[in-house]
């Protein structure tokens, strides 16, 4: 069973190697302000972060669903799309890029609790039928450390890693021991929920344990287009 990975994220990457999974990975080409932009338009509101997340992630699973369609027309396997956003005090919080935008973000979320809001789509293609599709969002909220110095925070933050990642932490790296409490699935808040997917695969009519050690090293480093995931756990 081949496992397409729709973006470049090395988080989520990591994230299916560590539990057995090695997939081809392929850049969505997805210009997600772009959609999201068109989606509110059309229906004159702002998308609730569920419904932004479940939407980038079945756009990046379709599109590039659709290219291996044409590309690799002998694709026998699924393909995961995914996207993530960080909610504090009904606030959406990106990657906030600068040095004194991260700092005044930890000031604001030490001791708070926000919500990971993780969209997952799964494509199941088989050569010669029509693509099936099943999506889920998933979520998983986060307190950080109450007693987190400023220090810390200074420390953290001129190490470079909050920089480049949605909600200016990880919980897999430097990060994770300023954070003391996850409620939900843990993978959710590394970029994707390991216990979703294998619900949804399961819909699909495919074990999870299928998946195992999956890889075509011929495939292994395809690159069709440019990633714009906003995963929330990648190294800069």
């Amino acid at each position: 069973m081949r496992v397409c990975l729709a973006s470049t994220s090395p988080a989520r990457l990591m994230l299916l190697q560590q539990f057995g999974i090695r997939p081809l990975t392929v850049a969505p080409d997805v210009d997600e302000d772009a959609v999201v932009a068109a989606v509110e338009a059309s229906e004159g509101r702002t998308l609730a972060p569920d419904e932004h997340v479940l939407l980038l992630a079945r756009r990046k699973a379709a599109d590039v669903a659709a290219r291996l369609a044409d590309d690799i027309p002998g694709f026998d396997g699924i393909v995961i799309g995914g996207d993530s956003m960080f909610e504090l005090g009904g606030e959406v919080l990106g990657k906030p890029y600068t040095a004194d935008t991260a700092v005044a973000r930890w000031h604001a979320m030490r001791g708070q609790t926000g919500v990971l809001h993780s969209g997952h789509a799964v494509v199941r293609m088989v050569p010669g039928e029509p693509a099936r599709e099943v999506h889920a969002v998933a979520e998983a909220s986060v307190t950080f450390a109450d007693d987190l110095s400023d220090a810390e925070i200074d420390a953290y933050v001129a190490s470079g890693e909050p920089l480049h990642v949605a909600g200016a932490f990880t919980v897999d790296s430097l990060g994770g021991a300023f954070i003391t409490r996850v409620e939900g699935d843990p993978s959710t808040v590394v970029g994707m929920s390991l216990s979703t997917l294998r619900r949804l695969v399961r819909e699909l009519g495919v074990e999870w344990t299928a998946l195992w050690a999956t890889t075509d090293p011929s495939l292994e480093h395809a690159d069709l287009g440019e990633d714009n995931d906003r995963d929330l756990h990648s190294a800069p």
